[in-house]
């Protein structure tokens, strides 16, 4: 999938031909890739990848996960200059869009990291970056929600809307899927919140709640259902993470980890 994912890139960039490949000098060549920020590295895999695809040979002198500050040397290319050259923007852009979301994510994980809550990604992602900008999140330390659609049933607000009854839905919903699927529900106050545990919900997400009406849910779970698990989200930011952690839910999600990155900046130079 990822041989898949990096070669399809590549030849989003070349599209008919790369021009210089027919006019340039073919010449043995180095490269290093050096970055211009301090962050969280991510992506090294995928540029693995399509290095082995296109025949480069790269030593990266730092891992997915590690720290990176202004001024590292990265990673060091050798082979043929029009294949770095051709290459060149693809490896900085799977670098510089991964890090970027493996830096942000790191802020928010050092802000929760003496708390025994999870860190949970969206599924506000970039069309066909799913798995891609999910894998950088956990290079900087977050956890995953779910990939899609086929590994959790989720029940939101627009869901709710065409069940009659929640009770019975659930019943029907445990019989028919199968026996390791986990089911969420979204609940926008207590009382629905409460009515989603009695219906059996494995997980209970409390949506856009206020910390006190949160800690009232974990409260109920705790004396009555202490095997569901509780997710705070919405509006949940860098400044204020820490405060949701202390009402005891289980994890907490934020679609700002991927959506409000910043990519990191990453130069190729010929040496």
């Amino acid at each position: 999938m990822i041989k898949k994912f990096v070669k399809n890139a590549l030849q989003e960039d070349i599209g008919r031909g790369d021009l210089f490949y027919l006019v340039g000098d073919n010449k043995k060549a180095v490269a290093s890739i050096i970055s211009k920020d301090s962050g969280i590295l991510a992506g090294v895999v995928y540029v693995k990848a399509l290095c082995k695809v296109e025949h480069i040979n790269i030593k990266f002198h730092l891992k997915d996960g590690e720290s990176i500050s202004k001024g590292d040397v990265i990673a060091t290319l050798k082979g043929k200059s029009k294949k770095l050259l051709m290459c060149e923007r693809t490896i900085l852009n799977l670098l510089q869009h991964a890090s970027g979301i493996a830096t942000n994510t790191n802020l928010y994980t050092q802000q929760i990291k003496d708390c025994n809550v999870k860190l949970l990604d969206t599924r506000k992602t970039r069309p066909h970056l799913r798995i891609f900008e999910k894998y950088a999140v956990r290079c900087g330390g977050g956890n995953n929600h779910r990939m899609g659609l086929d590994d959790c049933l989720m029940l939101k607000d627009t869901h709710i809307k065409t069940i009659d009854h929640l009770d019975t839905f659930l019943q029907m919903a445990k019989n028919k899927l199968p026996y390791t699927t986990k089911i969420e529900i979204e609940c926008e106050d207590i009382a629905f919140a409460k009515y989603a545990m009695q219906c059996g919900a494995d997980m209970i997400m409390c949506d856009n709640m206020a910390l006190c009406d949160i800690e009232k849910v974990v409260q109920y779970k705790n004396a009555n259902f202490p095997h569901i698990l509780v997710e705070a989200s919405g509006n949940i930011t860098i400044e204020n993470i820490k405060e949701y952690t202390q009402t005891g839910v289980d994890a907490i999600s934020s679609g700002s980890l991927i959506h409000q990155a910043t990519w990191l900046d990453l130069s190729m130079k010929i040496t």
